[in-house]
């Protein structure tokens, strides 16, 4: 099985424009993704209709946050020839596919949401004194299709350099300014008692910010469906995890200079005030995040990149392990850890190994095309541009 690095594209100028360019450049996969989704909504036995009621709620909320999100989306449905509609449902996936669910009945899925494990080591445990901030992205093993790694450069702010499903505007990533970001899911009996801003713009919000307070302002007040755990760091040298409910934020802070997070609700403030929901689908939640910090703590006081790819693709009890290889789930979806990230921003670059399970390879993606990387890291990626 070949596995292929994840596409990289530059883009430039306004967000119409950039999203023009993102549409013309990666157009396959942006088609891709908008299959995959508009795939589970009719399987679900949403009408055209309900689709279309459930994504204009959602541009609306979008207007609310920033209207320039829209004209992004509109420059990327031009660009690639997809329905801005399937563009809109694609940056809010996560709110549409369980809102539908809720509307037709549909029963639950076993891994309902982005699994995930994510980590960060701070300075003071870091080999080079930099901040390491990981994560493993656990979802559908199609995603290794769709995924792509954008470079933003902007006249209005710090560029940007994500990954994300094709036609999405953010997900995982790093800006100039410094600040990281990885999210994965949470549930609990608050979700979904009113629309938010869409888990992914939210993230896109983050990468937009010049100050670190500002991203956690972002972060802690920003009204959101559903829960969501969100960790962002500086590298300047700060790291927080955020427990999010739709309406509350609850910080969780370094231990012994680690973070390590799954997907159950740890914050004991947290869960003396809500219910998670959550741990039916993600049972494994419970040993993922103990393993990933047993590991990095025996391989000493001093940590690195390596020492953290160590432990995200751990494989105890697999499949439902850390590292998840392809495995079909209880409604026939394959599931998988579809990627694996690893960001030092100090450095202005990311690795990411598609389908790690089966995959050691990695590919780095740089701030600029001049951008150094260390030895040890994946060969650099260079940026496809509408210039060429």
């Amino acid at each position: 099985m070949t596995i292929e690095p994840f596409p990289f594209v530059a883009l430039t100028g306004e967000a119409y424009e950039r999203g023009r360019q993102y549409g013309v450049l990666l157009k396959s996969r942006i088609t891709r993704s908008a299959e995959l989704y508009t795939g589970t909504l009719t399987g679900f036995g949403l009408s055209s209709a309900q689709k279309s009621k459930l994504i204009d709620d959602c541009a609306a909320k979008i207007t609310e946050f920033e209207p320039l999100y829209l004209e992004e989306m509109r420059g990327i449905s031009d660009g690639s020839g997809v329905a801005f509609e399937d563009i809109v449902m694609i940056n809010a996936r996560t709110e549409v596919v369980a809102m539908a669910r809720t509307m037709t009945g549909a029963p639950e899925e076993d891994d309902l949401d982005d699994g995930c494990t994510g980590a960060l080591i701070m300075p003071e445990r870091s080999k080079t004194g930099n901040l390491v901030h990981g994560q493993n992205w656990d979802w559908r093993a199609e995603c290794a299709e769709t995924g792509v790694v954008l470079r933003v450069q902007r006249e209005d702010g710090p560029d940007y350099v994500t990954f994300v499903e094709a036609g999405g505007l953010a997900r995982s990533g790093f800006n100039e300014a410094g600040i990281t970001i990885t999210a994965n899911y949470l549930e609990c009996d608050r979700d979904y008692k009113k629309l938010g801003v869409p888990l992914g713009l939210l993230r896109r919000k983050v990468l937009e910010q010049e100050h670190f307070a500002k991203a956690i302002k972002t972060v802690a007040t920003t009204p959101k469906s559903c829960s969501n755990n969100i960790m962002i760091a500086s590298a300047a040298g700060f790291g927080i995890d955020f427990e999010c409910a739709p309406d509350e934020a609850f910080p969780l802070y370094p231990e012994n200079d680690l973070i390590v997070h799954a997907n159950h609700w740890v914050s004991p403030v947290a869960l003396s005030k809500l219910v998670d929901t959550g741990r039916p689908y993600v049972a494994e939640s419970f040993y993922r995040d103990w393993r990933v910090r047993k590991i990095l703590e025996q391989q000493g006081e001093k940590l690195d990149r390596q020492a953290l790819k160590t432990a995200l693709f751990d494989d105890f009890l697999t499949p439902f392990a850390v590292c998840r290889p392809p495995r079909p789930s209880d409604t026939s979806n394959l599931t998988a850890t579809v990627a694996m990230v690893i960001m030092e921003a100090a450095l202005n670059f990311m690795e990411i190994a598609p389908l790690p399970a089966l995959n050691r390879t990695f590919t780095s993606y740089t701030l600029r095309n001049d951008t150094p990387v260390p030895a040890d890291a994946g060969k650099p990626a260079q940026a496809v541009s509408i210039k060429g």
